[in-house]
Formats: structure tokens, sequence, C-alpha cells
């Protein structure tokens, strides 16, 4: 698998010649792990099937902004959340023109406009078309806007000319967009990441729990992995797969993971602490399935061991962020709970909300610092976390350069 696994990509296809191409680079992104979606312009299908993409990407192709059906739940905005990048390839002369217009009279122009993501644009039309200065002027103010533009290549055109302006090809598109998520923000550094439940034995078949799926944490180790660190994952037990380039260690219980964090910690930069950890644990377990013998069982839990504050008291205690679940009164909650357990950060989401949260791919957060504070609104979690490793890697190195002032 590349490392566009698990990453959600609006691939934008326009009106040109070169869309021919587009089926390929389908079957290309699709290979290096990602879920691919994707929109067609009315120009674009006369040059390629939505049949054919759809067959390659596994996903309906989406053509129509006024779509009752998807617009009652605002279906351009729900596409340009869903993506973690948008790649439009091919890009016309003419969507360039509108992008830099910031039209929106079609489906592929108002996901573009509504979009937060990386949005990337492989540029394809005739060689005199490129050169022109219109063009030009079009494509400088798309890179000042950090719209990045991928080509075009060099070579023979399907007019018969030579010259510059043909689509580049999808491999080089495909490696082209993994460098997108490589930020280096921190490249050097070693993170520790503990994600998903815990499970506390009652007896033999039955546990205490909670909703966690992992899906955050696990999201959050490779963002972090992708901005250049090493990181180590502690993981309860879930089924998310293991992120690329991720060394992953596997636990089951609260003490489990307190161990295990604990022996890993200090030849660390960064801790992240998402894992939802027991509180409790029952304080003896029975060596036999209990039997329904009465209406009423009374079950005695003793506290369990608070990883975060075990860690943030260390002497040399790395850079640790904390998460808080909360139903209601969120900030103040994760502001006394970022005091009381001397955290750096602290990301806090509403939990028990449809679409969000819990059994979710999709979360929103509060992050909080001493000081300052930012939202984060409803995303993918993939692309939520990104997002956060920025947030944490701009403190970290604020924290260092104030302490080494």
């Amino acid at each position: 698998m590349g490392s566009l696994n698990n990453k959600h990509v609006l691939l934008g296809v326009t009106g040109s010649i070169a869309a021919y191409k587009s089926a390929d680079l389908v079957r290309q992104l699709v290979d290096a792990g990602a879920e691919v979606q994707v929109v067609m312009t009315e120009a674009a299908t006369g040059f390629i099937t939505p049949l054919t993409l759809q067959t390659l990407s596994g996903r309906p192709v989406r053509q129509t902004l006024v779509d009752v059906e998807a617009e009652a739940m605002m279906g351009h905005i729900t596409l340009a959340r869903w993506a973690d990048v948008i790649l439009v390839a091919p890009a016309g002369a003419d969507f360039l023109a509108r992008l830099v217009q910031g039209r929106a009279e079609d489906l592929l122009a108002a996901v573009c406009l509504a979009a937060d993501c990386p949005l990337a644009v492989a540029p394809a039309m005739n060689q005199q078309m490129w050169a022109n200065a219109a063009t030009q002027d079009n494509l400088a103010t798309l890179m000042q806007r950090n719209i990045h533009v991928l080509g075009p290549a060099e070579g023979m055109q399907a007019c018969g000319e030579t010259g510059l302006g043909r689509m580049m090809e999808p491999l080089q598109l495909v490696d082209d967009l993994m460098k997108l998520f490589k930020t280096g923000e921190l490249a050097g550094l070693r993170v520790l990441v503990n994600a998903g439940p815990t499970r506390e034995d009652i007896d033999p078949v039955r546990y205490i729990s909670n909703r966690s799926s992992g899906k955050m944490g696990f999201a959050i180790a490779q963002a972090a992995s992708e901005a250049g660190a090493t990181v180590t994952l502690v993981s309860g037990p879930v089924s998310q797969p293991t992120p690329e380039r991720v060394t992953r260690m596997d636990v089951y219980s609260a003490d489990e993971m307190y161990q295990q964090v604990m022996a890993q910690v200090q030849s660390n930069d960064v801790f992240i602490a998402c894992a939802a950890v027991a509180d409790y644990r029952p304080l003896t377990i029975a060596e036999e399935k209990i039997k329904k013998d009465h209406v009423e069982i009374a079950l005695s839990l003793i506290r369990n061991s608070d990883i975060v504050c075990a860690v943030t008291a260390l002497e040399n205690a790395p850079f640790t962020l904390g998460f808080a679940a909360e139903t209601w009164d969120v900030e103040n909650h994760a502001q006394q709970k970022m005091a009381t357990k001397s955290l750096d950060m602290i990301a806090a989401n509403r939990v028990g909300e449809a679409g969000s949260g819990f059994d979710s791919d999709d979360n929103a957060l509060s992050v909080y610092w001493p000081g300052g504070s930012v939202e984060l609104p409803l995303a993918s979690k993939t692309a939520l976390a990104r997002t956060l490793i920025t947030h944490i890697a701009t403190r970290y190195y604020e924290k260092h350069s104030a302490q080494n002032s």
C-alpha cells in the first residue's frame, strides 16, 4: 500500500482529451490505498463516460450541482468536507480561469470553493494556450493562494503540436500527491500515541469497555508519521490497520496500557493521549462465568492508574496533549482537565452527537492550550488529525523556544 492509505481523494475531471488518462489515474490512486470520489464537469463526459470512472473508483460519479437528493443534505459541502485532498486532473484553461474567479456554477467548482483541504490542479491544454499571458497570470494567482500546480509535461499533443501543456502521467501525479501529506513539521522528533479503548474483565466472558474505535488515534499516528516523526502507537483492542511507518504495540487492559506507555514515554518528545482508558476496573475477576442466579448483583470497582498524570509528573515530561470526551459544558471541563493534569494542550469534543465522535469517521474538536484555543470544525478524522498535528508542532516549538531563550 502507498502513502495515500485511507486518504479521501476527490478527483475532478474537466473537459479535455487528457480525460482518457483519468481512468488510469483512478486505478493508480486506488492501488496507492486511497478512497476516490470522482466529480466530472459536463464537458468531461464528452471525453470519458462516468460509468468507466464509477467502475474503477467503486463510487457513483457526481456531476450535478442542483441534485435534489444530494443537495437536501448540502451535497457539495459534504463532498468538500469528505475530501482529504482535491486533485483536478485534467484541469483545462477554462476551469483554471473559473477557479481564479471563485465561480461556483457547477459541482466541481463549488466543491473547490467550499473546501479547506489541499487543492491541486494538473493542467492540460494546447501549448499556446498554456503560454498565453492570461493563463500564466491565472496560474500565478492560484499558486499565491497555495493551490498546488502539478505539471504540465512537455511533448506531442493531441492537436499535433509539441510543447508544454500535456497532463502529467498518472504515476507521477500520484507520487506528487503523496508528497503533499509529508509536511516535515515534526521531522526528527519521536512521538508516542495511545489509542482505542481498554477492556477490564469481569469474568472469563464479560468485560467493561467503551465505544472507542481507535480511528482518531490511528489517524493521529499516521499524520505524525507523515509529518516526519518516528511514531510509536500503543493500542487497545481495535480492528484498525496499522498506519505505515508506525511501530504498534497492542495491549488489552488499562494496566497493560499504563505499563507500556510508561516503558516508552521517556524516550519520546511528544505524547498524544488519545486512548479512551477505563477509569475503573472490577475489584475482583470471577474465575468462572457469572450465572444469572439473582435479579440484582453488585459489582465493586477500583480506580485505574491515571496514565496522563503519571506522564506529566515525570521530571523530563514530554510535550503532552490529552483528549476530553464530554457530553456537556465541554470548554469548562476541558480547561479544568488541562490544568489538573498539567497538560500542554487538550483536544475536546462533545460525544453522543450524530455524525461525530465515537463510531464515526468524522469528528470536530475544540483545542485549548494556556492562553489560546482553536476550533477545528467537523471533518474526516484523517483531515482533522493532520490539522491537529500542525497545531501540536507550533505549540511544541513555541514551548521549547521559550525554554531556551
